[in-house]
């Protein structure tokens, strides 16, 4: 346990998640590591994910509705052939279809029907609550119950390579979207099913990437070292008045 310093740190911190962990289990190494409760993160991100994840560090969380709603780019791996209860390389495949022999050509017209303005239907494993109760725990009983579907954007949506049956993506789409309804909505449209079998996050609103730290990496710095890659909240959301 790191000593408390004398002063709160307050900014947004943007680390690089590892996968397998959750953005909960984010926030709570880094409250260990800083030794303050006041700690969030704008924009969840799966276990399996990895990649930019936006923490909000003391004063900061106030910020969190601001950031949430910027957004987002991806870029991922999806497999044909196969589906899953969750849409992703985490949950039970459910079923298993031949994978027809498709062209990129194919794959990338297929994709183009992604693009734009259009409502999509949470999957049941996912974290939307239905009279105060997280859908995930539903699913996790067998149960499916009607969702209402949510308005998206996607603008971009790229075929990065095709080497079947897996494909590679740049994904560019605003708040809220699930990036494994898309893959495996895809998956449907060629006639073979598919999962989301790896997902990173790359870009969130004003931040990218390559201004993240690895976890791992922060959980070893000094607290001098990390309040200094701290963006200020004037800087991270200037037209927000605290």
């Amino acid at each position: 346990m790191s000593l408390k310093p004398a002063k709160e740190m307050e900014g947004v911190l943007l680390v690089d998640k590892p996968t397998g962990m959750t953005s909960h289990d984010v926030v709570y190494r880094l409250r260990r590591k800083l030794a303050m409760q006041r700690i969030g993160h704008a924009g969840t991100l799966d276990p399996m994910a990895t990649g930019l994840l936006v923490m909000l560090i003391g004063k900061a969380t106030r910020i969190s509705q601001y950031l949430i709603s910027e957004d987002k780019v991806y870029e991922g791996e999806i497999t044909l052939g196969s589906t899953t209860n969750s849409q992703d390389a985490e949950g039970e495949v459910m079923e298993t279809r031949p994978v027809p022999e498709l062209t990129e050509a194919q794959v990338h017209e297929a994709m183009k029907g992604f693009l734009g303005d259009q409502y999509q239907t949470p999957p049941m494993f996912s974290a939307v609550k239905i009279g105060g109760v997280p859908l995930y725990k539903k699913a996790r009983q067998g149960e499916e119950v009607e969702r209402e579907p949510r308005f998206i954007r996607v603008a971009v949506f790229e075929l990065l390579s095709f080497s079947s049956p897996k494909l590679t993506f740049r994904l560019a789409c605003s708040k809220g979207t699930y990036v494994r309804t898309i893959a495996h909505d895809l998956g449907q449209k060629l006639g073979c099913g598919a999962h989301l079998s790896a997902l990173r996050r790359t870009v969130s609103g004003k931040f990218s990437i390559g201004q993240c730290t690895p976890l791992a990496e922060i959980q070893e710095l000094p607290l001098p070292e990390i309040e200094k890659r701290l963006i200020p909240v004037y800087q991270a959301a200037p037209s927000v008045a605290l």
